[in-house]
């Protein structure tokens, strides 16, 4: 199957997954988890025949900055389709929808140097792939700090909005983040890990500002989760540092891949 007939049957999907839960969440349809799922299923399998048209070529692994990214979103909804079907997690596929169709659109319609790593290069295939395992969690823990934020904000000043009518109580919302936060802190220590042990040189200079803000990354998740039980962080002080850690980690990956893809135009 061509991949402009895959990259547009994944955006039509992912059109209708995030056109279906808009409805739900303004109360004009009632999506139940079997429709949600086949959709989402429908998108995610359109999504993965596209990434081994694209991603995976010449014996090995193209993990350019568009095409990780593709890569990236589609463990994202893979993991929010499993979470769905035992958290009330629903309302984060308005924000991973988009997200994914904008991947996928990107990596179309730009060429950036290719990243290629072998198919036989297995230590390294295994650092990425717990890599892409700990961003995609901290993806969704970033979009669910983002609603626990605005959740609390508005239920101190008494605000009855949308928002606050669709989402599950603080208590629950606080716990579907905390669950997230300390997956990706365990895939993102094994991550640094196996980089120790199969990088030749992970201090590097193409790779040292990753390492440091990774480092910098887990420090800060770390510390939330001491703060969490130490000092009953929560609310608004668990979101923002998540997100604060997010942003580190989302410097560590693509901060140096775009300097080095798409400023530099450095290929691998």
């Amino acid at each position: 199957m061509g991949t402009l007939i895959l990259a547009v049957t994944s955006l039509f999907l992912y059109s209708v997954g995030t056109a279906l839960q808009a409805l739900h969440f303004r109360g004009r349809v009632s999506s139940s988890l079997a429709i949600t799922t086949l959709i989402g299923v429908l998108a995610l399998t359109s999504h993965g025949l596209l990434i081994a048209e694209t991603v995976h070529h010449d014996g090995g692994f193209d993990f350019g900055f568009f095409k990780s990214s593709v890569l990236i979103a589609w463990f994202i909804v893979f993991l929010l389709l499993g979470l769905n079907l035992r958290k009330p997690v629903q309302n984060l596929f308005l924000g991973v929808y988009p997200l994914a169709g904008l991947t996928i659109i990107m990596a179309l319609i730009t060429h950036t140097p290719s990243r290629l790593v072998s198919d036989e290069s297995y230590g390294m295939l295994s650092h990425i792939a717990l890599s892409v395992t700990a961003y995609s969690l901290f993806t969704l823990a970033a979009i669910q700090a983002t609603l626990l934020y605005f959740q609390n904000r508005q239920l101190k000043h008494n605000y009855n909005s949308l928002l606050v009518r669709n989402l599950p109580p603080l208590q629950i919302m606080e716990s579907l983040l905390f669950e997230m936060v300390w997956a990706g802190v365990v895939m993102l220590i094994l991550a640094i890990v196996t980089g120790a042990l199969f990088v030749k040189d992970l201090f590097a200079q193409d790779l040292a500002h990753k390492t440091v803000f990774s480092l910098l990354s887990l420090l800060v998740f770390v510390a939330l989760l001491v703060g969490r039980y130490t000092k009953g962080w929560r609310g608004i002080t668990a979101s923002r540092w998540t997100l604060a850690g997010c942003l580190l980690l989302m410097l560590a990956f693509y901060g140096s891949k775009f300097a080095l893809e798409l400023v530099f135009r450095r290929g691998g």
